[in-house]
């Protein structure tokens, strides 16, 4: 089973760029994932009926019993065959419904196959929370299909309709399944089944939140309205999760949960309460359509009522019919979709009114939807007529015996099987009936694979429907375990196509001529409709719900987002002093003693921080304000170094810079000076939140280092690092083994961090495009024509194409060496420093050498790869400032985004690769060697899992240089585009500066130049 999952897993990764590129064709191809899987299933089936249970588990979290746990009884093997089984015909039925390679063809192809894994995982889960898992995981993909055409706002609004209620649905069923694991004292839900938690309120409404979110998911009264919006999807879609797939997951889960909590207080009137209303509602609802689809949707959602009647009804005869109904209505309900989508692609329109006489132009088409809709009716000898047989018998049986609800069940689902004939009769007089006043349709022939998918469905649906004993050997495995009924010999049902002449097949003979005479008096009954009032609208109440919280949400904005930040900074502050001062207050006992420092040096260090904080707090020029800030923070490093924390003192010390130069970028697009308001305005209120928030800081940090009353476990870290991370830097064998998984999500904090600011600098695109400056790359324009610049205008032109005085270059120009400091060039004389250029250019090895060194030192030594990306970061912070964004690029010639990916990824791998060595992830080992000339050396595995660190770092920084330095600067240039050029296209007098906001002022060589070519 987990290697079906696996196999789901990879199709939905590897067929959106196959599809992208054959096209519909690749469906074909991809059809035989579920096929394999379902022909695996039907192997199965002897063993399971044996009695036996197919079971697969891989523990997970222990410590929280969490396990990937699979088995295979008679539920979930029939859940799993319809699963796969329909859903290898509908993918097969995309490579025709879909007639060329539509945009998001791929992306359709990949989620179809991820959602057609995600539900067979759910109904093979024996762990609730993975249950749970798969069940979000289905909400997901199912938005995703139902908004395939995002260019229609229709589209998009039923897919985020689908997700908002299926998902509050099962938000409040998390709570549920909480509840019932804890009550239970496991996980597992074959065991929760067969020794249900002891009765009580708790495990009450545990049961109902649970039956929240099986009502929600297979779209029952009051929340049926997202499953009819959802036929803006595309055809294969509605077949396939609307009819055997997602809106059978809350019938599964009722099916599974009736054995153990049947007898709960409120379940059978709460599931044939709403099961009868849905059921009368849907019917009723489908008689009003005029669209085809729309028909079968509200009678999908009538369907859907009929099965949590007959599935939650808690009794033995009753499982087994429900069984029996949800494969049939799988079968027939997929193959009448499909139908639809044959029709629709070959007429254009699904409207009967439109309609006339494809009866006798397509035959066969209109004898597999005949076939089908007689099943869905329940005429004999389909499947659907089984079911719904062995639905009334059991029901009836229950009346007999003295059970009120049966009665009611009963008198219910034969009312709405009499609108299922009528609205049946009028899907087949919609799509094939020759209708008087309209012109025949113009069906188009051709291919007749395409009828193979819906065709294969009907057949299976006779062919069940005749072998109907065959299947009761399987369905009354499950049937069985319900222990609320009388499963004793006389009154344990049994499935046949022939019971004898039994009050059951009265009434579905009553059902059925109800339901014609219903629809031959269809214009009556139009009319009596049309006098219902329309307020009665689910649907205009999920509408008027968005629409207030929309509205309330906007007016509180206005109330809290002034756009004032020292508002919100206030805001904040003050928060943090209520609460936290209240919980020292609360704590009632200050520490009796406390040490003012633990050595003289830390005086000082103390005292400049200090100084630093008052002027920062006065500074009237932002760049002063930020270095300023940066003291403090140099001085923590200092502080670290002092108590002997090497590695901390190292990486506070990279990191402050790193902040630095950050902040200087950002300033460029700032006023220098702060604003004259600044400080001025409630100066008392400002000191007084200060003052409190720094008086409650000094105070925590007093109680907290005095409130220790036992010997810290970090006493212990020494020891561990050593024995259990093989290596003497505490530090970073916590990051990188002890608490891998902590670093693993600050990884991915940090790539989000990126992706904000990145977003916030890029308008229109987030691809890395830094400038190079290679002999095959064009220069920017204004650098391209600045041909008679003072600098190495030789070199400059060469690159360029062209000669100082226009001319075509000479082949001793042409092939001259590329100029070592190229990218520097492309600053104004005045901005440029050559002494920087060449420093940098020459330390920049060097300082990559060393961040190499510290990557792989740092399991012993101060450092790792969070410091080593750092210092790598930091030679490419001093290359751009040396030289700008072109000697950046030149410098790093890499997507950072893409390196970003890749560090998250490959520290990921690494953490999982101990796994398929049989032990936990994120377990490291250890190598040693003796070398001929290196001698001994020693590797630990966990320093893979740092390169990925180390990666990320790097990434972080070229991306952080690429939008707030390179990208500002290209913003800059463009804003002084019309500036720095006159009407020939030549360079003005002056230049950008690639740190400056002001254009740097030209030079009188500059200008004398610019004069001289302009003649």
């Amino acid at each position: 089973m987990i290697s079906s999952l696996v196999g789901f897993a990879l199709a939905a990764l590897v067929f959106p760029s196959l599809t992208s590129r054959f096209g519909p064709r690749m469906f074909a191809i991809a059809a035989l994932v579920p096929a394999t899987v379902f022909v695996w299933l039907l192997i199965q089936i002897p063993a399971v009926t044996r009695g036996e249970t197919p079971a697969e588990l891989y523990p997970w979290i222990p410590q929280l019993d969490l396990a990937l746990a699979f088995r295979l009884d008679a539920l979930s093997l029939t859940m799993a065959l319809i699963v796969t089984g329909v859903g290898a015909l509908v993918v097969l039925y995309c490579a025709r419904y879909f007639r060329r390679a539509e945009d998001g063809l791929g992306r359709f192809s990949g989620v179809l196959l991820a959602f057609a894994g995600a539900m067979f995982g759910l109904v093979v889960s024996d762990d609730i929370f993975v249950l749970f898992m798969f069940w979000e995981a289905t909400s997901v993909f199912s938005y995703l299909l139902i908004g395939q055409y995002t260019a229609k706002r229709k589209s998009r609004g039923a897919a985020l309709q689908a997700l908002l209620v299926t998902t509050a649905g099962g938000l409040a069923m998390l709570v549920g399944v909480v509840i019932l694991a804890v009550e239970s004292g496991t996980t597992r839900v074959s065991e929760i089944v067969a020794n249900p938690p002891q009765a009580s309120g708790l495990v009450t409404v545990a049961v109902l939140l649970v039956l929240v979110g099986a009502l929600s998911k297979s779209a029952q009264v009051p929340l049926h309205f997202w499953l009819p919006s959802a036929m803006a999807a595309p055809t294969p879609v509605s077949a396939y999760l609307h009819a055997a797939a997602m809106v059978k997951a809350g019938i599964f889960l009722i099916a599974l949960l009736v054995p153990a909590f049947g007898d709960t207080p409120g379940w059978r009137p709460l599931l044939v309460g709403v099961g009868i209303l849905t059921m009368l509602v849907g019917g009723w609802r489908a008689l009003r359509q005029h669209d085809l689809k729309l028909l079968l949707a509200y009678g999908t959602v009538s369907q859907l009522g009929f099965l949590t009647v007959v599935v939650g009804y808690g009794t033995r005869n009753a499982a087994l019919a429900g069984i029996t109904l949800v494969t049939g209505h799988a079968l027939f309900k997929a193959t009448l979709f499909l139908v639809v989508g044959i029709i629709d692609n070959r007429l254009g329109t699904r409207d009967l009114r439109r309609i006339s006489g494809l009866g006798r132009q397509a035959p066969l088409l209109a004898i597999v939807a005949t076939l089908a809709a007689a099943s869905m009716a329940g005429i004999p000898p389909l499947l659907g007529f089984v079911a719904k047989e062995a639905a009334f018998t059991a029901l009836l049986e229950d009346a007999e015996h003295g059970a009120p609800l049966g009665l009611v069940a009963l008198v219910g689902v034969a009312l709405g099987s009499v609108l299922t004939v009528a609205y049946t009769a009028r899907f087949l007089w919609g799509a094939f009936a020759a209708k008087p006043g309209v012109e025949p349709a113009e069906f188009v022939h051709e291919h007749v694979d395409f009828l193979v998918s819906p065709a294969v469905l009907a057949l299976a649906s006779l062919g069940l429907g005749l072998a109907s004993p065959l299947l009761d050997h399987l369905f009354a495995l499950y049937a069985d375990t319900v222990a609320h009924g009388r499963p004793t010999a006389p009154d344990a049902a049994h499935l046949a196509l022939w019971h004898g002449l039994e009050p059951a097949l009265g009434i579905s003979a009553i059902t059925l001529v109800l339901g014609l005479a219903l629809f031959a008096a269809r214009t009556r009954v139009s009319a009596i409709q049309g006098r219902v009032p329309s307020w009665i609208d689910s649907a205009r109440g999920y509408s008027r719900i968005v629409h207030l919280v929309d509205r309330g949400a906007v007016r509180l904005t206005r109330v809290t987002q002034t756009g004032s930040l020292p508002v919100y900074v206030a805001t904040i502050l003050v928060v943090l002093v209520a609460a936290v001062g209240t919980a020292l207050a609360l704590v009632g006992e200050l520490p009796g003693s406390f040490r003012l420092w633990d050595s003289p040096a830390q005086l000082p260090i103390a005292i400049v921080m200090g100084v630093a904080t008052i002027a920062a707090a006065r500074a009237q020029k932002r760049f002063m304000a930020v270095v300023l800030v940066g003291v403090t923070g140099y001085g923590m490093a200092a502080l670290f170094a002092l108590q002997g924390a090497a590695d901390l003192a190292l990486t506070q010390a990279l990191v402050e810079t790193v902040t630095l130069v950050t902040f200087v970028l950002v300033l460029r697009r700032l006023p220098s000076a702060i604003g004259h308001d600044h400080g001025r305005r409630h100066r008392v209120v400002r000191a007084v939140i200060g003052a409190a928030v720094g008086i409650l800081m000094a105070t925590v940090a007093v109680v907290a280092l005095g409130s220790r009353i036992a010997e810290p476990i970090s006493l212990q870290l020494p020891e561990l690092a050593y024995e259990g991370g093989h290596g003497r830097n505490v530090v970073n064998v916590l990051l990188v083994d002890i608490r891998g998984w902590d670093t693993l999500g600050e990884l991915s904090v940090l790539v989000v961090a990126a992706t904000g600011v990145a977003s916030l600098v890029f308008l229109s695109r987030r691809s890395d495009d830094m400038p190079r400056l290679g002999p095959d790359t064009a220069r920017p324009r204004w650098f391209a024509k600045r041909t008679h610049m003072a600098e190495a205008p030789i070199e400059a032109t060469a690159s360029a194409g062209t000669t100082p005085d226009g001319a075509a270059p000479s082949q001793e120009n042409a092939n001259q060496r590329t100029p070592w400091l190229l990218a520097g060039k492309t600053l104004a004389p005045e901005n440029r420093s050559i002494i920087l250029d060449v420093v940098v250019r020459l330390l920049f090895h060097s300082a990559i050498i060393v961040s190499v060194y510290l990557l792989f030192a740092g399991h012993n030594v101060p450092g790792g790869g969070f410091a080593g990306g750092l210092v790598a970061g930091l030679a490419f912070v001093a290359r751009y400032l040396a030289a700008g964004r072109f000697e950046l690029g030149e410098a790093a010639p890499v997507d950072a985004g893409k390196l970003l990916g890749f560090g998250v990824l490959f520290a990921g791998g690494t953490a999982l690769v101990p796994v398929f060595f049989g032990v936990d992830a994120l377990t490291s080992t250890w190598f040693e060697a003796e070398l001929p000339v290196i001698g001994h050396i020693e590797f630990v595995t966990s320093t893979l899992f740092d390169v990925g660190v180390y990666l990320v770092v790097v990434g972080l920084a070229l991306d952080i240089l690429r939008s707030l330095g390179a990208e500002i600067d290209r913003q800059q240039e463009e804003d002084h585009d019309g500036e720095s050029t006159d009407g020939d296209g030549l360079p003005r007098a002056h230049e950008v500066n690639s740190l400056s906001h002001t254009p740097a002022a030209p030079s009188p060589d500059a200008q004398k130049s610019t004069e001289s070519s302009t003649r």
